[in-house]
This record gives structure tokens, C-alpha cells and sequence, in this order.
């Protein structure tokens, strides 16, 4: 059974998770979150009577901030690791300047607060995969997924009864609440995501494992919500673009039916939910979607 390690974003609980296995040799984890949540890794690794030095295989859904920029940092620092990355995000690993560029123009003088440092990771501490390998890491049997549709790089692995799904599976802060997509640009593409959540339905697991935010029943009914959220959440920016409305507009009336939609399944989640996934931001990506898909058939969104 994985432990889960809340890596306390910005200092709110439930908004980033790790988690971490014993493989019998040495200590695997799912996604590293970000170096400004290094010390909250390490703190729940020694409350699990851990170190970080027994860590030895990271296994990265995809390179996003949130999931694995602390991941060249890590490495730096336990020698014996190795990184397990999709074969489109390994560059970004190997030369992290373009991904920070990219993401300072986003956040600007708040990169260092929120992300903290990404180190480059060497190629030859690097396993690189494309998805459908399995593999064994000391007592456990891995089997990573290709699973595109929030980023092209996006991998899940199933281990044993567990499935860890990264974003794909959506953002789930509670039970109580639906699961919903998180789509940053550049790489949101809906019929690979809806590819991609056919594949997991088929898995044999009995517990989802989600980065934002927990462990659930793999279940029809998270996939069912989660897909008809997808469709919502863009068909509110298609029809905003369809009337020609800016982007400020668009964001306002996406940000108010989300707002209104998980305050009405929990009181006050808005908020929090806002930490895991800005809605302006996927704003951005639903946008840029529709409108590369436009230009691609020659019509307007």
C-alpha cells in the first residue's frame, strides 16, 4: 500500500501529494513535486520512519512544475536514484531552461516562491520510456501507460492494485467532489485525454491515486464525472470564443460556474481548489486548444 505524502504547497495542506513505496529495494516515488516542497518530502518521508537517502527510483508522470521539478535537486543529493520520464519529457529534464522560461513568462517574480530551483537531471540517471513497458524495481511490478491529453509526455503507472494517474485523472480534493480537468497550454488535446481515460477504465486497480488530490475507488463513476466535466469546462470556452468574448471575459464567466460548482459539492473548496489548478489557467489551455484546432480545419472557434 503506497503512503501519501502531502507536500503542503505554499503551506496548504492537500494540495500536492507524493507518494512513496517500499519496492524492497530502496524507496520509489510517484512524482516529486516541486524544490520549494523539498523540506515538506523530506519531513513526510521521516515521519514515515524514512530518509531521503533511501529513495532510489523516482517515477515521474510528466515534468510539469508541480510534479517534478525538484527532481534534478533530488537527484544531486541521493546519488544512488534514478529518474523514470516519458521520452518527450526527458529533454526538459536534461535542459530545464526552455520549461522555466516558459513558465517564468507565466509567473514571473513569483517562480522562485511557488517552484523554487530546477537542476538539470544527467541523461544517464535518466530511464526513459514511451509507455506500455513493464518492468520490476526490486519487489514491485510497474507498468507505465501512455496517457496524452493534459500533457504529450503524461504517463500513469499501475502497480499491484494501484493506479497513480498524475493529472489525467483530474483534480480531486475530496470525495465528495467531482473530479475536474486541469488544462494549462501548451499540450491539452481532448481526444487524446478521452483515449486516455478509456485505457484506465480497463485497468485492473482497485484505488486511483491522484496528485491533486488523494487516493479514491477506481470506480466508472470517477471517469463518468471527470469526462463530463472535461466536456463543461469546454464547452463554456468554446462558447465564449464563438461570441467573440476577450479573455478576461471568458475567464470570469469559467472561473463563476467552477466557483459555483464546487462550493455547492463543498462548502468553501473554490479556494483551495484554486491553489492546485489557477482556473485562468485552464482557461489559457482550453483557448489555445480551440483555436489551434480552428486554424487545423480553417474555421473560426
Amino acid at each position: 500500500m503506497p503512503d501519501l505524502i502531502d507536500l503542503n504547497f505554499l503551506g496548504h495542506p492537500g494540495t500536492i501529494a507524493s507518494y512513496v513505496l517500499d519496492s524492497g529495494d530502496g524507496l520509489a516515488l510517484v512524482d516529486t513535486g516541486p524544490s520549494s516542497t523539498l523540506p515538506a518530502l523530506r519531513a513526510g518521508l521521516e515521519r514515515l520512519g524514512y530518509r531521503l537517502t533511501d529513495v532510489r527510483h523516482l517515477l515521474l508522470t510528466h515534468i510539469h512544475l508541480d510534479h517534478a521539478g525538484a527532481v534534478g535537486t533530488l537527484l544531486a543529493r541521493v546519488p544512488q536514484a534514478r529518474v523514470y520520464v516519458h521520452a518527450r519529457g526527458a529533454g526538459h529534464l536534461a535542459a530545464p531552461e526552455r520549461l522555466m522560461a516558459s513558465a517564468a513568462q507565466i509567473y514571473g517574480d513569483q517562480m522562485d516562491a511557488l517552484w523554487g530551483e530546477m537542476v538539470p537531471v544527467p541523461t544517464e540517471r535518466m530511464t526513459v520510456l514511451d509507455g506500455g513497458e513493464t518492468w520490476r524495481l526490486g519487489e514491485l511490478e510497474i507498468r507505465a501507460l501512455y496517457t496524452p491529453g493534459h500533457a504529450v509526455h503524461h504517463l500513469a503507472y499501475h502497480i499491484g492494485p494501484d493506479l497513480f494517474v498524475g493529472d489525467v485523472g483530474g483534480i480531486r480534493l475530496e470525495a465528495a467532489q467531482s473530479p475536474r480537468p486541469p488544462t494549462p497550454p501548451p499540450d491539452i488535446d481532448l481526444p487524446a485525454w478521452a483515449s486516455s481515460t478509456s485505457l484506465l477504465r480497463t485497468v485492473e486497480a482497485r484505488t486511483l491515486h491522484l496528485a491533486h488530490f488523494g487516493s479514491y475507488p477506481h470506480e466508472a463513476a470517477h471517469w463518468d464525472a471527470l469526462e463530463g466535466a472535461i466536456q463543461t469546462d469546454a464547452a463554456i470556452v468554446r462558447r465564449g470564443l464563438e461570441a467573440g468574448d476577450d479573455s478576461e471575459t471568458i475567464t470570469r464567466t469559467f472561473t463563476d460556474a467552477l466557483t459555483r460548482a464546487l462550493n455547492a459539492q463543498v462548502p468553501g473548496l473554490a479556494q483551495r481548489f484554486a491553489l492546485a489548478c489557477p482556473p485562468w489557467m485552464s482557461v489559457q489551455g482550453l483557448t489555445r486548444y480551440w483555436k489551434r484546432l480552428a486554424v487545423r480545419q480553417g474555421s473560426q472557434p
